[in-house]
């Protein structure tokens, strides 16, 4: 089972054959939507927008936990993330495709973690993303001669107003290449369910540091447009083959001995709400 979430403009998935949409309640809320399941060349997939069909969720709003939640419980062990972002770096044009390897979190006002309660744990997060996938993406989009870049820092901000001058200026000095909403907490929460998280991050703007080029919501969705058609393309093509990928597997064993409570005063109720993550 692949998962797929899509971002800003990206609110279904073409070519599923046997589709369907279901309803999947989980013990942190419900997801964004429905969970659109179904088959590309024989190989299972689930598709959840991230803000919603209708686009009602906020970046801040949005119910992360239930999101990565869903997808692991239906079996979900690889999760595509796609989002808009704004680009801090010239060579970094709208209309491409990033696959960043690194993540700075500079949220404020969301739920980090499954843990707590009794349960506590500690994801590993060197490499907040799936390094071996990110590879295999970028190879697969320059097969498709998309233009791609492989590598970065995405940082997240909490939105929803875009960056100011001052900040945008203040995180190209720090090095970052590139801001987006919603990388965090997803890509924690998907490691602490032990799922590799690779994000595709679709450039829409140079956000505001460039002098006299503002990012605007008419910007945004006008590039999206390209963009998603873009992504659709990318996702046939990858599909019938991410599963065959060879990898380190560290996403997956990462929580291995990371969750440090002795379980035995820890509520039943606790607990059964993790067994999905924890297994």
């Amino acid at each position: 089972m692949i998962g797929i979430i899509g971002g800003s403009g990206l609110y279904n998935v073409e070519g599923l054959k046997k589709a369907k949409d279901i309803i999947v309640k989980t013990p942190f809320g419900m997801p964004s939507d429905k969970i659109k399941t179904g088959e590309i060349d024989g190989v299972k997939v689930a598709f959840v927008a991230r803000h919603g069909r209708d686009h009602r969720f906020l970046p801040t709003e949005v119910p992360y936990k239930a999101n990565i939640y869903a997808l692991k419980s239906l079996g979900a062990k690889i999760i595509l993330a796609f989002s808009a972002v704004g680009s801090l770096r010239e060579k970094l044009a709208p209309k491409d495709f990033v696959f960043p390897n690194d993540l700075v979190d500079q949220t404020k006002s969301r739920e980090y973690t499954f843990f707590g309660n009794g349960v506590v744990g500690h994801a590993v997060f060197a490499d907040p993303f799936c390094n071996c996938l990110g590879d295999f993406m970028y190879k697969r989009a320059k097969a498709l001669k998309i233009k791609a870049h492989r590598g970065g820092t995405l940082v997240a901000m909490e939105g929803p107003a875009f960056s100011t001058k001052a900040e945008s200026n203040a995180n190209r000095k720090m090095g970052y290449d590139l801001i987006g909403m919603t990388a965090s907490p997803e890509a924690k929460l998907a490691r602490e369910a032990g799922v590799s998280y690779v994000p595709i991050s679709m450039v829409t703007d140079y956000d505001c540091w460039r002098p006299g080029d503002h990012v605007t919501p008419e910007k945004v969705m006008k590039t999206m447009e390209t963009n998603v058609k873009t992504a659709k393309k990318l996702i046939l093509d990858i599909i019938p083959k991410i599963g065959k990928v060879k990898t380190c597997g560290l996403c997956n064993k990462s929580m291995k001995n990371s969750v440090m409570a002795s379980h035995k005063k820890t509520s039943q109720a606790t607990l059964k709400k993790l067994k999905v993550i924890l297994h």
